[in-house]
């Protein structure tokens, strides 16, 4: 590559020499092949655990947060099945979440509801301490 034959001038030769590119090439290979089983592999998840002998479960205590449309256009609250105002929303979800280990709300919303509506409500639940929202759409309440 680098030698030319012929008459015996010495020219420049054009020609990019590739055998040190292919030696780094060689070593990063073999660097991959041997880090790549070393790499952790799997996936995270959180495994429920099975609750101790004595102890009520929350599972029967979910806080379903429901957000109705009403005729006059403002909308209605309730905590399960308790009607609450909209200034007093936030200050019931802190007192509920304090003390619950299990941090879970679900928020079922009408369909006439703006979607600024349902944000503001999954807002306040994440000031008030709630780390998990989850939505109720008329599917998953049916049971689909």
């Amino acid at each position: 590559m680098g030698m030319s034959g012929g008459n015996g001038k010495s020219s420049a030769v054009s020609e990019i020499n590739v055998t040190p590119l292919i030696d780094v090439l060689l070593v990063l290979l073999i660097i991959f092949m041997v880090i790549v089983p070393v790499a952790p592999k799997g996936l995270h998840a959180l495994v429920p655990q099975p609750v101790p002998q004595g102890q009520p479960t929350e599972g029967d205590h979910q806080i379903i947060v429901s957000v109705m449309d009403t005729s006059s256009g403002t909308p209605t609250y309730t905590i399960n099945t308790d009607p609450i105002s909209r200034s007093s929303l936030e200050a019931s979800l802190q007192n509920i979440f304090a003390v619950r280990e299990n941090k879970v709300m679900f928020l079922k919303g009408d369909a006439n509801l703006t979607y600024a509506t349902m944000t503001d409500v999954i807002d306040m639940a994440h000031r008030a301490g709630v780390d998990h929202v989850g939505l109720i759409t008329p599917k998953v309440e049916q049971g689909e």
